[in-house]
């Protein structure tokens, strides 16, 4: 079968197609005859910097659609052949990849192979950044971070859907903000002057929650942007900056928290938690709650393609490699 790896980090010129053995399923496993494999940032960070990378060479791809091709020993709830979503710990760029049966999804009726990889990392993400962990109650406001990514076209929707009073975005572009205005955004905002803009959008009050992928300065700024007791979520570091620490000082004069999230770190801590939301994520595609447009889809042979994409920060909305045919 073919493969993308890379046996060194750099640009995405080191990503490469390689023929591989086809993997077996060991007990509690799967393997998944892949047909898309979805690219997220992750993915973008793991080759440039070693991002969860455990040895090298290495496999990018945490989230696959596909049919069960094999069943290891001991899987009893999935059947070879049956339409599948899975999220993966790596390995997802490949024509055929071995997943743990935990963290596979049969498809509810009426959702394609094709949205369905858009959605094992993405959108539990979305859910629980609103439901779970931001826990945004109807007329309160949010502010998004990146509202013109994969996360933040689903944010928007689901914030919306949940009766958010007023859904504010933070974007770099013109051109997503445009993007981001027809996904449920009311107003967007520069990334280098947010605080400001949302000050000035709520006459000083500040907003309920604040959903930041970006970590570093931009959590500190967030924070100044809050209501009284609002809570800002941390989601990612995708600055690379060291770790910013809130204490007493900032937090306990108006009663705000901080809170964190990564579905990669919960499906190794909680796997049940995270079937729980991707479970509730499949339902809200297949119901029409929530959309994930792919903005552009490459084959696997130019994954090269797709990370100069995603890396140049000009993306929008979801990526995709088509793996079948």
């Amino acid at each position: 079968m073919r493969a993308v790896e890379f046996q060194a980090y750099g640009g995405p010129e080191v990503l490469q197609i390689v023929p591989t053995a086809v993997p077996e399923p060991g007990p509690g496993q799967v393997t998944i005859d892949a047909a898309y494999a979805g690219v997220n940032f992750a993915d973008i960070k793991a080759r440039a910097e070693g991002y969860r990378v455990t040895s090298l060479p290495y496999r990018p791809g945490l989230e696959i659609s596909g049919h069960i091709r094999a069943l290891g020993e001991g899987v009893e709830d999935l059947l070879v052949g049956q339409e599948v979503a899975a999220l993966v710990d790596g390995g997802g760029y490949a024509e055929v990849v071995l997943a743990n049966a935990s963290a596979v999804f049969a498809l509810p009726e009426g959702l394609d192979l094709r949205t369905a990889a858009t959605v094992p990392t993405v959108l539990p993400t979305a859910h629980a950044l609103i439901h779970e962990v931001g826990r945004l109650r109807a007329g309160e406001s949010v502010l998004v971070h990146g509202a013109a990514g994969g996360i933040g076209t689903a944010v928007g929707q689901l914030a919306r859907a949940a009766g958010a009073g007023a859904v504010y975005g933070v974007v770099s572009t013109d051109a997503k903000a445009e993007y981001a205005r027809s996904h449920g955004y009311d107003e967007l905002f520069s990334t280098g002057t947010f605080a400001e803009d949302v000050h000035r959008a709520t006459c000083g009050r500040g907003v309920d929650l604040i959903l930041d992928p970006v970590g570093g300065d931009t959590l500190r700024r967030g924070l100044d942007a809050l209501a009284v007791f609002g809570r800002l979520v941390s989601f990612g570091n995708a600055s690379g900056a060291e770790p910013w620490r809130a204490g007493q000082s900032e937090l306990y004069a108006q009663g705000r928290s901080v809170g964190g999230f990564s579905v990669l770190a919960l499906a190794q801590s909680a796997p049940d938690a995270v079937r729980t939301l991707t479970e509730r994520a499949l339902r809200a595609v297949a119901d029409g709650v929530v959309s994930l447009p792919v903005t552009a889809e490459f084959p696997l042979s130019d994954a090269a393609g797709a990370h100069r994409l995603m890396g140049g920060r000009t993306s929008t909305g979801k990526l995709l490699l088509r793996i079948a045919g």
